[in-house]
């Protein structure tokens, strides 16, 4: 099953499969004098520009003794200069390891030491995580210039690096005598640690092919023009926005514009006032805000738009002018906003839909380079709920589905699909069949016309006495959906259902300001009670929630803001 594609640029060949080197060399040459990537705020450095600091970049680390297969670690956060590293690392068939900077040291230890990194580039927000690992590192490159004094370590800030490849190798790149190995499609290019909800990660290896392939296979379903802005907010060394925020703009000759640390609200409106991006990535957790924090507080504060919400007509014409005032906050010229990473509650969803507002969601994995299905791009057919059809290149189908509701494992098959786990041929040989399918473990169902419905983790599906399979992420989505509960998970515990909420406490708060410990309390019991009657008339008879727990604290989450639903077991009795 593929999707449909707009008409193929010119400047987006069949090459980039090649490997990241050519693509990145054929971006140069179309795009040579367009402004490809920089921080918010601040001039950018053009096309013909950051290939040449690439190149001169990689020379250098081959004079320092990384050579094909050694592995250099990406430890921080978003910047030109982590993205001019890690193509200088890959120029040399050396593999990057991208690390999430919301790591704890103890993990960053286990990924350095199974890796066996010698060389990292890392910033000041990060550097104490590795103040261990001194006598293992024999190179530390600080990409925000922080220059360490306590004695503790010893870094060479980017810029002095980035001096150096200049004064040794610039005059030899403006000549055109650089030369580096041969690096081919199937060469490792990253090797990725999954951030998942079901264990302990696992380390994928993404080969230059598969890394090429998705963002080619995307660009072809978003429509993205030479010169556009892309505002990049979430981590790079997540693949989400490796690929579909970093290589896709690049392939489309556009512009990367990084809004630095994770920014808050008030920062991302003063960055999309200036940049007035035409395209982002986000998580669906930033959209849900927005909308129980900014859309239906107005709604409900207001007796004439609740009443005018209750029928079609007046629900879209209200939300179309919301959705308009959200299109301001986004800088006014948004033409696509990306979510993925996890699911979007569909009550959000539906608000876009009506709103107008031009988003696009996508589904995959860390193990497919990410992406498996989306779009394509302004498709007015995609159903509600859907994440789209396959994207080029891509084939799904299910395993053993189930012949009344049609729901089985989605398997995917592709040029994107990873090599397998570093170092672990048993989880490989388990999550790849022998004939190249992936087992991705999600459970979904594939409608006559190809798109896609993401119905939960295979491993998270509860099955009732009764038989019925239950897949606690619809369950969860409903409580989501009320403006008093932050996050939630459905569990099962002695063959009844339960819920766990973790509430919004600012909510509380406001609601029962000059009220006393008891009264909030009575409250919070009362606002549960209400919940678990109202989602309950939504859901079949084995389905429903017995009880509803308040949980005091926020969920365990991976980087893309999903639960880490393991660690929350129906054994698990600490709240």
């Amino acid at each position: 099953m593929t999707a449909a594609t707009e008409s193929e640029s010119p400047a987006v060949t069949q090459e980039c499969w090649a490997n990241l080197n050519v693509l990145l060399d054929s971006c140069a040459r179309n795009f040579a004098e367009l402004p490809a990537i920089g921080m918010a705020l601040e001039a950018p450095l053009s096309y013909r520009d950051f290939h040449a600091r690439i190149a001169i970049l990689a020379a250098l680390l081959a004079a320092e003794g990384i050579s094909h297969g050694d592995r250099v670690a990406f430890l921080a956060e978003n910047s030109q200069n982590w993205g001019a590293a890690y193509f200088a690392v890959v120029r040399l068939g050396a593999v990057a390891v991208p690390i999430l900077p919301d790591l704890p040291e103890a993990d960053v230890h286990h990924i350095l030491g199974e890796m066996k990194c010698l060389f990292i580039f890392t910033s000041q927000r990060q550097i104490e995580k590795v103040y261990d690992l001194k006598e293992q590192l024999q190179k530390i490159i600080t990409l925000d210039d922080y220059r360490e004094d306590s004695g503790v370590v010893d870094v060479q800030p980017f810029a002095d690096f980035l001096q150096e490849a200049e004064a040794r190798f610039g005059e030899q790149y403006s000549a055109g005598r650089l030369v580096f190995p041969e690096v081919g499609g199937h060469d490792l290019a990253s090797i990725l640690y999954t951030s998942g909800t079901s264990g302990f990660s696992k380390a994928v290896m993404l080969t230059h092919e598969n890394l090429c392939a998705n963002g080619y296979a995307v660009s072809r379903i978003m429509n993205i023009k030479p010169g556009s802005t892309f505002l990049s907010v979430l981590p790079v060394s997540h693949t989400y926005e490796f690929t579909v925020g970093f290589l896709l703009p690049l392939i489309k000759g556009g512009r990367i514009v990084y809004a630095g640390k994770t920014p808050t609200p008030a920062v991302l409106q003063r960055i999309c006032a200036a940049e007035r991006p035409h395209a982002m990535l986000v998580v669906p957790l930033i959209m849900e805000k927005i909308y129980k924090k900014k859309v239906l507080p107005v709604i409900e504060k207001s007796r004439l738009l609740g009443f005018a919400c209750r029928f079609k007509l007046g629900r879209r014409l209200i939300y179309r002018r919301i959705g308009a005032k959200l299109l301001e906050f986004f800088g006014g010229r948004l033409e696509v906003m990306g979510i993925g990473g996890a699911s979007l509650n569909p009550e959000v969803e539906a608000f876009l839909r009506e709103a107008g507002f031009p988003y696009i969601i996508g589904y995959g994995l860390t193990e497919t380079a990410p992406l498996l299905a989306a779009g394509p791009h302004g498709d007015p057919a995609i159903p509600l709920g859907s994440t789209g059809m396959a994207i080029p290149g891509v084939e799904l189908r299910l395993a053993d589905p189930d012949p009344e509701t049609g729901i089985g494992e989605i398997l995917a098959r592709g040029p994107n699909i990873m090599k397998g786990y570093w170092n672990d041929e048993e989880a490989t040989a388990e999550a790849l069949t022998a004939d190249g399918w992936l087992r991705t473990g999600d459970m979904g169902s594939i409608d006559p016309r190809g798109y896609l419905f993401i119905k939960g983790r295979s491993k998270s599906v509860i099955v009732m006495a009764s038989g019925e399979n239950i897949y606690p992420e619809v369950i969860e989505n409903k409580l989501n959906a009320f403006p008093f509960v932050v996050e939630s998970v459905v569990l099962e515990k002695g063959g009844a259902l339960e819920a766990w909420i973790y509430p919004d406490y600012e909510f509380i708060d406001e609601e029962t300001a000059g009220q006393n410990r008891q009264q909030r309390h009575r409250y919070v019991t009362g606002k549960f009670d209400l919940l678990r009657h109202e989602v309950n008339k939504q859901l079949s008879v084995n389905s429903r929630l017995s009880r509803i727990v308040e949980r005091r604290e926020p969920f365990v989450k991976t980087a893309t803001h999903k639960i880490k639903r393991y660690l929350y077991s129906a054994d698990t009795r600490d709240l």
